[in-house]
């Protein structure tokens, strides 16, 4: 489903953010990008989604990432941002979910269609008609899933969907990725959330892959975390 072949990368006049990274994630997965601050997550994303572009190779289902394709790749991909605020610029849930069907020539009874057969799948038909400055911030976080979802991707990226979230919209947007079948990409620094979502984890540090496997043999190394400046999630490090 998504490739990186040997691919780097490096901002302007700096060091490598990315250093020869290669590994393949299978149509879906559900894969946990973690790592501190710096380790090249979120700048995987934006590899992926063609924001940036490195050297090295980038697949997504066997259509290499590059200006003449992204048209293609990002039909294939939905990109759930970390500040809803920055997503959902439409007045209404209703208007925002409808906003990318349409664009993609969807016609407007197929658009609307789609749209409730999301919000149906997710139990957010209270939030349709909506006004987005109205809603708490994890409504218009399921709210910005639910839009990604309205336009079919074949895989949904996700950068630190949990955070500022209370106990309560965590637990209830977790529930909701955990629902989702499609391939997922998730980063996070709420290795509880990686844990209950993610069925693998690739660990970064300084932009390589420290670690590759399923998520709980990761998760449950308090060395291996530790040595790259994480520490256990709390619901094990609670444990005796």
């Amino acid at each position: 489903m998504i490739e990186f072949d040997n691919v780097s990368f490096a901002y302007e006049s700096g060091a490598p953010v990315i250093k020869g990274l290669s590994f393949r994630i299978e149509d879906g997965e559900s894969v946990g990008l973690i790592g501190a601050n710096g380790a090249g997550k979120s700048t995987i994303m934006k590899l992926v989604l063609g924001l940036v572009q490195g050297e090295g190779r980038i697949l997504v289902d066997d259509t290499e990432v590059n200006k003449e394709n992204l048209g293609r790749i990002r039909k294939k991909l939905g990109f759930v941002l970390q500040n809803s605020d920055n997503q959902m610029f439409m007045p209404t849930v209703y208007e925002d979910m409808m906003f990318g069907p349409l664009n993609y020539m969807v016609s407007r009874e197929d658009a609307d269609k789609k749209v409730n057969e999301v919000l149906d799948r997710l139990g957010l038909q209270y939030l349709k008609n909506k006004y987005n400055h109205k809603i708490s911030g994890g409504e218009k976080r399921m709210a910005a899933i639910a839009t990604v979802l309205a336009m079919e991707p074949d895989a949904v990226l996700m950068d630190e969907p949990t955070s500022a979230l209370d106990p309560y919209n965590r637990r209830v947007v977790i529930n909701t990725i955990k629902e989702l079948g499609q391939t997922k990409i998730i980063t996070s620094h709420d290795l509880d959330m990686i844990m209950d979502t993610c069925d693998r984890v690739i660990l970064l540090s300084g932009g390589e892959i420290v670690a590759d496997g399923p998520a709980m043999d990761i998760l449950s190394d308090r060395e291996l975390l530790e040595a790259n400046h994480m520490e256990l999630p709390l619901s094990l490090s609670a444990r005796p």
